[in-house]
């Protein structure tokens, strides 16, 4: 895909999830996994390129097995890599799961000292690409550490600088304590790219710790005074909030045998995306996000089950998943 314009770009992790093939156990208790491609940005992306998109993604990834794996994965779900760094010194990261449905996911990285997505530097930057894109998506988990914090920052501003907030430079909060010395710290790095982001996105958790908030209509005023255009907070079982200065929308949620939740999230991510991009109203486009984030919430991986317009039409027109 090199050389294609893109219109969307994200930035932030990428990695392997080895995810057990059995609910219900612990991992001591697994004797067997699947193998898919990881991280949240990198989902973003592809659940983009799912609903008929051109993205790219910025991240980092080990000169190792799975970072090849990474690398050809990105490009088999229509995603270019052609921004993606390879690391020499730091390996590919690895994600496990335990499975206990409906509600209890619990995640283990496998990230330390660092990760080769939390290794990118300024430098490794087309900021001209990424001023020009009509949607840049990038994530707090990026803000954690050096170099990639920086880089973070950098890519944002060169947002604001080339006009971008014309169009749409999104945050998702996406907040990993394991990632952060405490929720202190990473509200100081929020609020360093809130000025530059006309879409900030998180459940009540995450703006509790970008802006102080966890009422959901206290948390969108905040982001909204951050200087956020739309504000978008997932309620949970409460479905999602979003909104505007002129418009408040709130959406239930769509009926779903739960599998695993982990990659509702970013199924969400990349519909909101396309949302925005097509210029859809604010309660379809919530509507389709929650739908696209049910419809993945029952499959057992991530990427590669985000789903096709016709998959959440069909849920839409059903009101459930089946």
């Amino acid at each position: 895909m090199t050389g294609v314009e893109h219109d969307v770009i994200t930035m932030g992790r990428s990695g392997v999830d080895l995810y057990p093939l059995t609910s219900g156990v612990g991992l001591e208790d697994v004797t067997t996994f699947g193998k898919f491609l990881g991280g949240s940005a990198t989902n973003v992306a592809v659940a983009s390129a799912r609903l008929g998109h051109r993205p790219a993604v910025i991240t980092g990834v080990g000169d190792d097995p799975f970072g090849r794996y990474v690398r050809r994965t990105i490009r088999e779900l229509g995603v270019d890599d052609a921004m993606v760094v390879v690391d020499p010194t730091h390996l590919t990261p690895i994600t496990f799961c335990e499975l206990f449905p409906p509600d209890d996911f619990p995640l283990y990285f496998y990230r330390r000292p660092s990760a080769p997505d939390l290794q990118i530097r300024p430098e490794h930057l087309d900021l001209e690409a990424i001023a020009r894109v009509q949607l840049f998506w990038g994530t707090v988990t990026g803000l954690s550490e050096e170099p990639s914090r920086s880089a973070h920052l950098a890519a944002y501003e060169a947002r604001s600088a080339g006009g971008a907030r014309r169009a749409h430079t999104v945050l998702d909060l996406d907040y990993r304590p394991m990632f952060w010395a405490s929720p202190e710290a990473a509200r100081e790095q929020i609020a360093r790219i809130l000025p530059h982001v006309t879409v900030a996105v998180g459940n009540r958790e995450e703006c509790a710790v970008a802006v102080g908030e966890s009422d959901p209509d206290a948390a969108a005023e905040a982001l909204l005074d951050a200087g956020a255009e739309l504000a978008v907070v997932k309620l949970g079982p409460r479905g999602v909030l979003a909104a505007t200065r002129e418009e408040r929308v709130e959406v239930p949620p769509m009926p779903v045998e739960v599998v695993n939740g982990l990659g509702a999230g970013d199924a969400f991510g990349g519909s909101l995306v396309h949302g925005l991009l097509t210029g859809a109203p604010l309660e379809a486009t919530m509507a389709a996000a929650s739908a696209a984030g049910a419809i993945v919430a029952g499959r057992l991986e991530c990427s590669t089950a985000m789903p096709t317009p016709g998959e959440i039409d069909a849920v839409l027109a059903a009101g459930a998943v089946r």
